[in-house]
């Protein structure tokens, strides 16, 4: 069974830009899984890095749940506060500390002491504040605004960014010293759509979710709809997927949502289409990373055909690939069997079984003289 990160309350949550739920099918998934569980055992400083809407708290808080620790979660984004409040709430101030601070009060590492405080969006704080907090995290305590006494902290610290911080570090925005405190333990979250294998499960969860707020049950994806959203890029990861399929649910009729019903922007559709063979001037390394992108959408695609229950999948898959070669390479026998990495007497094989040649060898063109002539030259 899948793993599901939800938060906690999620139906009386708000929207926001957060991702509110977090499923572990994809084989990436489930690595990056494993991963966390380990880190979380420990009592390690950990830095979470992924574009928003990926689950950064959803993380943090399973990281939480993980350690046994017994004192309470406490999430703080440190872009939501103002340059001059920030400082108070994170570290707590006397009664007199500045104007307006008629009492004292414990701030956000206090307030986390036992616990796990979630520092979200850690690459917006200011230099200054910076400073302090790589103190709090060597020393292990917290001195509050307008106090002399320090306070003991007995805190995990989970920190997270959608900025590049080697770039803020390089660009005098970050230090380097806090980011090496920081990433103790780091944590790459990739998007949406580099995970595909979660897209649909993750897509099947939201329409019970959903569905059920609206009264609608049973409610399907047909084919195509599917493809849409395994084909699409997500530029707003699992959040922006959860607003498609709410959208859809309003829209759908007779409880199957169609392609059409999913409203998606149009301008982060990935390529469905890869080359055939590298150009002579590719890299080692290019060719690996487009190696990547091609497995995933294969997986993306068998996925896909599984989940609608299509007939002798096997030799459909095995005849598209046949097909795809054959025309793509001009209908040249030679050429399609040096790009699909077989011997010609398999591809003829083939070619017959599909009905792309005649059983005499021949196909209607030049593919078969212009074949044996190629061989002769080789």
């Amino acid at each position: 069974m899948d793993k599901l990160l939800t938060f906690p309350g999620q139906s009386d949550m708000t929207l926001s830009i957060r991702a509110k739920a977090m499923l572990f099918h994809d084989p990436r998934s489930s690595e990056l899984l494993q991963q966390v569980e380990r880190i979380a055992r420990s009592d390690a400083t950990t830095l979470i890095v992924g574009e928003t809407g990926t689950g950064k708290e959803l993380i943090a808080r399973h990281i939480h749940t993980q350690s046994g620790r017994r004192g309470p979660f406490v999430a703080v984004n440190c872009g939501a506060f103002s340059e001059s409040l920030i400082d108070a709430e994170l570290f707590g101030h006397e009664a007199g500390a500045f104007t307006g601070a008629t009492q004292a009060r414990s701030g956000w590492f206090e307030a986390a002491n036992g616990g796990t405080l979630f520092l979200d969006e850690i690459g917006d704080l200011s230099p200054a504040l910076q400073v302090k907090l790589l103190r709090v995290l060597q020393e292990r305590q917290v001195v509050r605004l307008g106090a002399r006494q320090p306070i003991p902290l007995n805190v995990r610290l989970v920190a997270a960014t959608n900025v590049d911080l080697h770039k803020a570090i390089a660009a005098d925005r970050f230090r380097s010293d806090l980011y090496y405190r920081l990433g103790v333990a780091t944590i790459n979250l990739p998007p949406l759509c580099e995970r595909t294998g979660d897209i649909l499960p993750l897509a099947r969860h939201f329409i019970e979710v959903y569905g059920g707020k609206l009264n609608l049950h049973h409610v399907t994806l047909s084919s195509e709809a599917k493809m849409a959203l395994l084909s699409y890029g997500w530029p707003g990861n699992i959040r922006e997927l959860e607003n498609v399929i709410h959208f859809a649910l309003i829209v759908c009729r007779d409880n199957l949502i169609q392609a059409e019903d999913l409203k998606l922007t149009g301008l982060a559709h990935r390529s469905q289409q890869q080359p055939v063979r590298q150009p002579a001037a590719a890299t080692a390394s290019s060719a690996a990373i487009d190696a990547d992108g091609f497995q995933q959408q294969l997986s993306a695609l068998v996925n896909s055909m599984i989940e609608s229950d299509q007939p002798d999948l096997f030799d459909r898959m095995e005849a598209g690939l046949v097909r795809t070669a054959f025309e793509v390479c001009n209908r040249n026998q030679v050429q399609t069997a040096r790009a699909l990495g077989i011997s010609r007497n398999i591809l003829r094989t083939h070619l017959k079984r599909f009905g792309l040649i005649g059983f005499d060898g021949g196909s209607g063109d030049l593919s078969a003289s212009t074949g044996r002539g190629e061989a002769l030259q080789h």
